[in-house]
């Protein structure tokens, strides 16, 4: 600023409003010359919210771990008849013991692709110790910094046990065999996703979060003695358990739903085969009233393909998939969203459909829970939509299938 604007400015302050009305025009001083006109101005610094994280991260490697043992109830389990006996949509009873294992196997194997075609896959079907071991050791060594899901079926096995173990089988299958979930973690090792599909599955969480305190004390009592005695020779670090996700069907204290109208392994349905088990129970929970025509015959036959929106049955997994991302940006802390919902395909696909696993395990009595846990969101209001998009292709199913009717959205036909 020049000397002549600073006088100006300076003899322009000191003269009130009143005094200058008096002022003749060549008396004025110059314009815009106060202190508002004149200091540094600075706009609000806004913080934005990303949609998508920088940080990615792949699940790369899946073990299938089935312990079914077909044909043989678990001692600890009383089944009524008829009950659910479909295993990733298979009924087990109608081949032999081992044909049947290795067709729910590879269907399980099958639906999973649909969410991750690129992880590479490992069925261990009615495993031993050392089988799971092996199994676990080799994804994780493989995997590297990346991440393994474990996704464990014991409906043929005893339930878990409160000193946290599960149950696998012996070589000649005359005995059930616990496994320690404190080794299963040291064979996992971190990031991992773990998949508990079996009663009293909420005790294998409870067991999995004491062993992982335990783990946190010995790497940090590791520490201390590497920086007290230098010199000795120090055993490996235990793997750290901090970034590892579980996902389980039940309570401590719940036993699986064993409807015969339900398939036996539901939360395993949900998480896999969304739509299809979403439609049949909406069906069930609405007892034809709605649309008395419509069937489980007729459901199998919603034509399309889930990847092409101009069909039903893309459609709807559309809507699915906006319907819970948005139910879950809404409950959700924004860095737990991020990290389940956009870190991870598919991750971000299983909690999507774990959404609805509350949704539809609830009205069986049963909650599942997850780690890290999120808040319900059984009785969001945007369920309603979802209700409504499939009434409206349910209503329209009929004269799709009979009579070759164009799809309609709105006022958009397909077909």
């Amino acid at each position: 600023m020049t000397n002549f604007a600073s006088m100006a400015l300076s003899a322009y302050e000191d003269i009130s409003e009143e005094d200058e009305c008096d002022l003749q025009d060549w008396q004025l001083p110059l314009a815009y010359m106060k202190k508002r006109h004149v200091e540094r101005v600075e706009g609000s610094r806004a913080v934005t919210q990303t949609w998508r994280m920088k940080e990615r991260m792949k699940t790369v490697s899946v073990a299938l771990v089935l312990c079914l043992n077909v044909g043989v109830d678990p001692p600890d389990v009383i089944k009524p008849s008829p009950c659910a006996r479909q295993e990733c949509w298979i009924d087990p009873l109608s081949m032999s013991p081992q044909k049947a294992l290795e067709a729910i196997g590879a269907n399980l194997q099958k639906q999973y692709e649909r969410w991750q075609p690129r992880a590479r896959y490992k069925q261990s079907l009615d495993p031993t110790v050392e089988e799971v071991k092996k199994l676990c050791s080799s994804l994780r060594r493989n995997a590297k910094e990346e991440r393994v899901l474990f996704h464990y079926n014991g409906h043929g096995v005893p339930r878990p046990t409160v000193n946290g173990e599960i149950w696998v089988f012996n070589k000649s299958y005359t005995q059930y065999i616990p496994l320690s979930i404190y080794d299963l973690q040291t064979w996992m090792g971190s990031p991992s996703i773990f998949v508990y599909d079996c009663s009293n599955a909420g005790v294998i969480l409870d067991s999995f979060k004491q062993f992982a305190a335990q783990r946190e004390q010995e790497i940090e009592l590791a520490k201390i003695n590497a920086q007290s005695y230098p010199g000795a020779t120090q055993m490996p670090l235990p793997p750290s358990m901090k970034n590892c996700i579980q996902l389980a069907a039940c309570g401590p204290k719940q036993l699986l739903p064993m409807n015969p109208e339900l398939p036996a392994d539901l939360f395993t349905s949900c998480l896999t085969t969304p739509i299809k088990i979403a439609l049949r129970w909406f069906v069930h929970q609405r007892g034809g009233k709605l649309v008395p025509s419509i069937t489980e015959d007729l459901i199998e036959k919603i034509p399309g393909r889930l990847n092409d929106r101009r069909t039903p049955l893309g459609e709807l997994n559309w809507i699915f998939t906006a319907i819970t991302d948005t139910i879950a940006w809404n409950t959700l802390p924004r860095e737990l969203f991020q990290k389940l919902f956009r870190q991870d395909l598919l991750v971000a696909s299983l909690f999507r459909n774990f959404l609805l696993a509350e949704r539809i395990m609830r009205s069986y009595n049963c909650t599942p829970l997850s780690s890290p846990r999120l808040p319900p969101t059984y009785q969001h209001p945007m369920w309603q939509a979802w209700d409504l998009a499939v009434d409206h292709c349910l209503s329209q199913l009929p004269a799709i299938v009979d009579d070759g009717a164009a799809y309609r959205v709105g006022s958009i036909s397909y077909g």
